[in-house]
Parts: C-alpha cells; structure tokens; sequence
C-alpha cells in the first residue's frame, strides 16, 4: 500500500478515536456544551426584539450569525491543538515516523472538523426550536449551508495550522483571542453589519468571520432577508471567493511553515518547555 495512503488512513483513525474521545470525557462534553448553550441563553433574550422596520426580529438574523462565527473558530481550536502537542513532545515523536506529520495533521483536521460540527449541533437543533421565521424547510437551505461549513473550514483549519506553528506555547495562545473577538465585534455576528460605518464594514470583508455569518444567513434566512444586508445581496460569488482566497493562502503558508517548525523540533527542545513549565508551577 502507499506510504501516504497509509498514512491518511492513521490519520482518519486517529482523528475518530480523538472524537470519541471527546464525546465520552466529562471535561470535553462540558466545554462542548457551555458555549453553544450559553450563546443558547443569549438567543432566547433577542428573539422577539424587532430590527428596525425591516420586519425581521434580531434573534433570526442572529442565529445563523453566531453558527458561522462557531465555525470560525476552528481557527482557534486548531492552533491550540497544534502547540498543545508541540508543546508536550506529539509532534517531535510524529516526525520521527515515516508520514507521520501527514498522518497527524489529517487526525486533526478529522477531529477539529468533527467536533466543530458536534459543537454546531448542539447550538442550532435547540435554536430552530427557540427561534421562528428560519428557512429550513427545503434542501437547498442546508446544501448552502453544507457548502459554506466546507470552504469555511477549508480557509480556517489552514489558517489555524499556520498559527499554531507560530506560537511557542500553549500559555501565549491568549494572545490570539484579542485579534478574534476584534474581528467578531466587527463582523455583524450581533448586529446586522449595516449598521456600523462603512469603514468597519470594509474592514470586516477582509476577514472569514464576516463571510462565515454571511453565507449561514443566506442559508437559513428566507431572500427577505438579504434586504439588511451590504448590497442587498447574499453575495454568494464574493463568499466563494474570499473563503477560497484565505483558503489558497493557508493551504500555501501551512506546509512550509509546519515543516520549518517540525525541523526545529528536538528532544532537548522539549525537554527544555517541559522545565520552564515546572518552574513556573514550582
């Protein structure tokens, strides 16, 4: 059989077993429940606030917002994951296999990608039942929204292998939250973009998040709708196109940077994390 094939399929097991992992530990089930119920909490609040004169309450025009802002942050989950097992020595011992890097990044594509999706589940099955006025009662609604969760991973999961190869520690991964919440704030996750000035608006474009809510919404949201939104559109090819940008991006960056970062990596260099995270406990 192929080395790579073999490898890919490693990868795929382990990725599996990482999920199940995931879905049977307490810890694990409790952080895959806080968030979407607490974004939950926050839904059932806005849901009979009206928008505007536009006819649509805020609590549907937020629900799918928030889903594409879930999904975006794969970015996070992945780089954390990243430096996590740099940290502790995973990443040194899957070098010193044969494929063994492509075996662990399929793994965590597997199991980042999976339990994203079991993240978004628990927030959206509870939040068709709080919320009305939501599209759904057709294929094409969720075949958008199974084509915008794909590309959307396909530009945040590169982006978050990139990141991860960056930091050194799991300790500096607070740094990157304040650069998310900042894009966030901008997005139009909470409120419809439309309403900010356009200097922020042009801003937001550039980033995922933005595209992420926006495809969501045009999934989930009757064509009424995009009547809130920039150009009065759901600007589907501008979505393709910005997601495919960032995924071209990451996919050129990850690569070369995870392979300087695998060179880099050595027995003594994690024995010596391994004693600056003891003194610092110490």
């Amino acid at each position: 059989m192929n080395p790579t094939t073999t490898a890919l399929r490693a990868g795929w097991n382990r990725g599996v077993i990482e999920i199940r992992q995931s879905v049977t530990n307490a810890g694990d089930i409790f952080n895959h429940f806080f968030w979407p119920l607490l974004m939950l909490v926050v839904m059932f609040f806005m849901r009979d606030v009206d928008f505007g004169s536009s006819g649509f309450m805020l609590g549907t025009l937020v629900l799918p917002s928030i889903l594409g802002m879930n999904a975006s942050m794969a970015i996070i989950t992945m780089s954390q994951h990243l430096t996590a097992d740099r940290e502790d020595g995973t990443l040194l011992r899957a070098k010193a296999t044969p494929n063994g890097m492509v075996g662990y990044l399929t793994g965590k594509i597997v199991s980042v990608s999976g339990c994203l999706i079991i993240d978004l589940a628990i927030f959206l099955i509870p939040g068709l039942i709080i919320i009305d006025g939501l599209s759904v009662g057709n294929s094409g609604a969720w075949l958008t929204l199974a084509w915008v969760l794909v590309l959307g991973l396909m530009a945040t999961l590169p982006i978050g292998a990139v990141l991860g190869s960056i930091f050194t520690s799991a300790r500096s991964q607070g740094i990157l939250m304040l650069p998310i919440l900042a894009m966030i704030g901008i997005s139009g996750i909470f409120y419809p973009i439309t309403s900010l000035p356009d200097w922020v608006q042009g801003l937001a474009q550039v980033f995922p998040v933005y595209w992420l809510g926006l495809g969501m919404r045009s999934a989930l949201l009757p064509d009424a709708a995009a009547s809130v939104e920039i150009g009065d559109s759901w600007r589907h090819l501008e979505t393709v196109a910005v997601l495919g940008g960032w995924a071209v991006v990451g996919l050129l960056l990850a690569p070369v940077l995870l392979r300087r970062m695998a060179r880099r990596e050595s027995g003594s260099s994690v024995a010596a994390r391994k004693e600056k995270a003891l003194q610092r406990v110490g």
